[in-house]
């Protein structure tokens, strides 16, 4: 990425052989003869990094630190101090300065702190990018993920939800499951009607049916009135089963007439109650294996299943990693009430390289803790849980036993691409190939990384 840097400094020399130099590293420069001209310069370019001199006429280097601290504060800014001055810069270091030289500067010093500044600034330019594309999401009801499966299930969605079609949602623990349902709720007809969730798992066989279809008063000990079940509170709106394989066969015999019929009795009455409801279910069991072991209904099934979305776990959309970070980053760093703006590449490379067989919510998880444990503004390898920390500086990637060579090699390609922040060009030398090569496979794969099309279009940029 080709940074752009703003060089204020009264003395023509100085600021001029200092753009020089920097220019030859590849950065983009901006000079600026006095504190007045920088800071105009400073509100009308994007400038990444701010090297300025500590006593210049108009605007003073103290000034101008403190009015880009307070508009931009991720922007590093590196003092340029005489030895009778240093007594101000350290000062400076204390108002949010990034760090100081003395003069005459070190070139080779200076270039190290430039590096480091901007690999910071990089972070963070990552982050708002990430943000940024988060934000487009939202819109799809908290749904994050832009791998091509992802993709595949908002079209899914979006075909489904206007109907009355039943829709079976299937996938491990974790993946988001109940967003889905969610979602094709928010996108129907029924939107502004009655959404209403059971998780099946947690009730008993008797408090279950009870939850699902109501109870008349002394229908069972404890039941001192009537009361309405969640088909009927869901009347023509929608009701989420979530966790269907853990029903009983009699349970499944009711749910069953609902469909078939859109009747139902509540516990121990004898009034026929009809009701509008479009059913969505989701499961983490196979339920066709459920049914070939007699626990699971054949005829219900078929009739929950009418369309089946499928979720995949996040080790085989590794893609969405990035965009789920950034969320879960944004939302526990305004929970926590702290100012995090990224995650070091160490860190980044081990949350890629996990398998996360608690998918999502493990992930989830992981980074409300990582952002507890941060005492900077970057999550560091440190901050993560132990697990990912093992093994997280060898760098590697696991491939299992059984892996085509096809997919070692789409995940040896995902893996790097990440661990280099998107550089394409860095990625294909790397690998061994060109870059036209690895355009290539990334189409032939159907690998995307939205997070880097700045870099990409900064890549063109320079060889041009």
């Amino acid at each position: 990425m080709k940074f752009h840097i703003l060089i204020a400094d009264d003395e023509k020399n100085i600021r001029e052989g200092l753009g020089q130099a920097l220019e030859l590293d590849g950065y983009r420069t901006f000079l600026a003869e006095d504190g007045e001209a920088a800071w105009r310069i400073f509100q009308d370019e994007e400038i990444d990094l701010v090297i300025t001199d500590l006593k210049m006429p108009k605007i003073s280097g103290e000034e101008l630190l403190r009015r880009i601290t307070a508009e931009q504060p991720t922007v590093p800014v590196i003092i340029l101090t005489g030895h009778g001055t240093i007594e101000s810069a350290v000062k400076a270091m204390r108002d949010g300065a990034y760090d100081f030289l003395t003069k005459p500067i070190n070139l080779d010093r200076l270039s190290l702190l430039v590096k480091r500044a901007l690999s910071n600034r990089e972070l963070v330019l990552q982050h708002r990018a990430m943000q940024e594309e988060l934000e487009k999401k939202r819109g799809f009801s908290n749904i994050i993920g832009v791998s091509p499966a992802m993709r595949k299930i908002y079209e899914i969605v979006r075909q489904v939800a206007p109907t009355k079609a039943s829709v079976l949602i299937t996938g491990e623990s974790g993946v988001g499951k109940e967003l889905i349902a969610d979602a094709i709720h928010n996108l129907s007809n029924r939107k502004d009607k009655p959404f209403i969730k059971v998780h099946c798992a947690a009730l008993t066989e008797t408090l279950l049916e009870s939850e699902l279809f109501g109870h008349e008063k002394g229908a069972f000990t404890g039941a001192i009135s009537r009361k309405r079940g969640r088909f009927e509170l869901a009347h023509t709106g929608t009701i989420f089963l979530d966790e269907i394989g853990e029903i009983n066969q009699s349970v499944q015999i009711k749910i069953l007439r609902v469909l078939q019929e859109k009747k139902f009795e509540r516990v121990g009455g004898e009034e026929t109650i009809e009701v509008d409801v479009r059913i969505i279910s989701a499961t983490n069991k196979d339920l066709k294996a459920e049914i070939a072991a007699g626990r699971f209904r054949e005829d219900l099934y078929y009739r929950l299943n009418v369309v089946n979305i499928h979720i995949p776990p996040l080790r085989e959309r590794k893609e969405d990693i990035p965009l789920l970070v950034a969320a879960f980053l944004k939302e526990f760093a305004k929970e926590n009430g702290k100012q995090i703006e990224g995650i070091d590449p160490k860190a980044r490379a081990a949350l890629y390289n996990y398998s996360w067989p608690g998918n999502v919510r493990e992930l989830r998880n992981c980074i409300e803790s990582a952002v507890v444990l941060c005492k900077g503004q970057f999550i560091t390898l440190d901050d993560l849980p132990p697990f990912l920390r093992t093994g997280a500086d060898e760098n590697y990637v696991k491939i299992s036993l059984g892996t085509t060579l096809s997919e070692a090699e789409k995940e040896i390609i995902q893996a790097n691409l990440s661990y280099f922040r998107g550089n394409k060009s860095k990625t294909a030398e790397v690998l061994g190939i060109g870059r036209k090569t690895l355009h290539r496979k990334l189409k032939e794969y159907g690998i995307e990384d939205l997070q880097m099309e700045e870099q990409e279009e900064v890549e063109k940029e320079e060889v041009e």
